[in-house]
């Protein structure tokens, strides 16, 4: 584990941790603890009780917020790889798009393209 920017221990998510954090977060939504767009004070309470009650390990709210917020990116830039796109499928064992050679090198030139012009 590194240090985080406050000088504390940063997060270590495994893949099966994010994936427990996943779950745990769809319950609080199902049990109404989003209620907007944010979790509410329960909804993060049970989510920092039941990860640790899960892994043994004691993450903040704050480290829990900031993957949140992470996956939430992810996940934003994989439904815009995949809008209006053909010819993309789904590697369910790797778990990422299968594409071409030349999609990936074209995607990766518009995204350079636009990192620079900001």
């Amino acid at each position: 584990m590194g240090k985080s920017k406050e000088g504390g221990i940063s997060a270590n998510w495994e893949t099966s941790h994010v994936l427990l954090f996943c779950d745990l977060c769809s319950r609080q939504i199902d049990l109404g603890n989003r209620p907007t767009t944010h979790f509410n004070k329960e909804g993060w309470g049970n989510l920092v009780k039941d990860f640790k009650d899960h892994t043994g390990l004691e993450y903040s709210r704050a480290q829990m917020k900031n993957k949140w917020d992470q996956l939430k990116r992810d996940w934003k830039l994989w439904r815009e790889l995949k809008r209006g796109e053909t010819g993309l499928g789904w590697n369910p064992t790797k778990r990422t798009i299968d594409a071409s050679d030349d999609w990936w090198k074209e995607r990766i030139e518009v995204s350079f393209l636009n990192v620079n012009v900001l």
